[in-house]
């Protein structure tokens, strides 16, 4: 297969391209390369999608990879390509879905939320889920065939939003660790990696339709004990102990929810619980593999140990945490 990737870089496009590349497919990336570079057995063609020069890619591919969030980005691409590639799969987001509080939905069960046009700045969760919404439109109405994949939350090595990182971390550093909510509260992710395998099976198998993919629904106490498997014996020696406080004590502490300074990665607020609890049997219907999270946690580790300090790991500060948990302590 000829696999054109709009990307290739960095995180997930990356995987994809090292993915496709592993199983002997013929790997296009196209990228400012500003990111890095593109895998082993991959081959770069510099563009640069904000002023895009699309006559330095010549050829034709069986299908292409697209993680865009522009709709000017898709639509130029889509002007310059839907004739030359006969396959689009097209990276989306759970974020494109207007209710986030119904359990266990499903892209047949849950309302999307409008799309939304160039001129409107991306800086609101409902601006980057509407701009997808505008994406997908575009690739379903002029792809010859498509398949548009709505991941949850991404993890693993590469991340550059450090929201999974910071578990492994922090949990490898042992001792008391502050937990949000409650173990048995739902959450879902998946590995880049698993993610990277599922969309260039698509790609291979031209897959159509829309499927939402990420891990299966499981409680977080679950995901930071298998955490704590993956990391142990890679920190100081004492094993993590974990204290769930309660979310009126972290609102009244100004903890915040999801990512960002001050927060604790993975709590949503109830309102909110819908989007760590899709129903995802449809995309392992289709071929979803995922791994162990213990895995995708030593990985992340190590690869945030490589790193030394250059990537981003949101979340609490040790100090601020103390604090709490100092707190904590008191009304237990």
């Amino acid at each position: 297969m000829k696999l054109l990737v709009l990307g290739g870089t960095l995180f997930l496009s990356r995987a994809v391209a090292a993915e496709a590349a592993a199983r002997g497919h013929e790997v296009t990336c196209a990228a400012r390369g500003h990111s890095g570079g593109v895998p082993e057995g991959a081959t770069l063609v510099t563009l640069d999608r904000a002023e895009p020069d699309w006559s330095a890619l010549q050829g034709d591919w069986d299908a292409v990879v697209d993680v865009a969030g522009s709709p000017g980005w898709v639509r130029d691409a889509l002007d310059h390509l839907a004739d030359r590639v006969p396959h689009w799969v097209f990276v989306s987001t759970i974020s494109v879905y207007a209710d986030h509080a119904t359990l266990h939905g499903t892209p047949a069960t849950l309302p999307l939320l409008d799309p939304v046009g160039d001129a409107v700045e991306q800086d609101t969760p409902e601006a980057y889920g509407g701009a997808k919404v505008a994406c997908e439109q575009l690739v379903r109405q002029r792809a010859t065939t498509s398949l548009v994949v709505r991941p949850g939350l991404i993890v693993g090595p590469g991340d550059p939003t450090g929201r999974f990182s910071y578990w492994p971390e922090r949990l490898a550093e042992g001792g008391d660790v502050l937990a949000p909510d409650h173990p048995e509260r739902d959450v879902q992710l998946i590995d880049v990696r698993d993610l990277a395998t599922f969309l260039v099976d698509g790609a291979e198998q031209r897959r159509e339709g829309v499927l939402d993919a990420t891990g299966r629904v499981t409680g977080l106490g679950e995901v930071l004990e298998e955490v704590q498997r993956g990391v142990e014996g890679h920190g100081p020696g004492s094993r993590a102990t974990l204290y769930w406080a309660a979310p009126a004590f972290l609102r009244r502490h100004h903890v915040q929810p999801w990512s960002g300074p001050r927060s604790l990665p993975l709590w949503l607020p109830e309102a909110m619980s819908g989007m760590l609890t899709h129903d995802v049997s449809e995309a392992f219907a289709a071929g979803l593999r995922t791994r162990p999270i213990s895995e995708t946690a030593a990985d992340t580790l190590t690869w945030l140990r490589s790193e030394q300090g250059r990537v981003t790991v949101t979340g609490m500060t040790r100090a601020e945490e103390q604090e709490l948990l100092d707190d904590w302590h008191t009304i237990e």
